[in-house]
């Protein structure tokens, strides 16, 4: 039961990940076409950064020195 809910942990933060690249992508793409409004620019760098922390902190947990 343990290993199901994991499983079931892992693809949800993947299929996260997945969409929030597609909504950067999508945000880049709009910003090309007519500029971010305020509430757009925000979603931007708070999804960037969320991204680039999730990222760190796999990197570190997987690959990182134990302590």
């Amino acid at each position: 039961m343990v290993n199901l809910l994991e499983n079931a942990y892992e693809i949800s933060i993947a299929v996260l990940l997945l969409c929030s690249l597609f909504y950067v992508r999508q945000l880049k793409k709009t910003k090309k076409e007519r500029g971010l409004s305020s509430f757009e620019r925000v979603m931007y760098v708070v999804t960037q950064t969320g991204i680039i922390v999730w990222l760190g902190s796999f990197l570190i947990l997987n690959y990182g020195v134990n302590a």
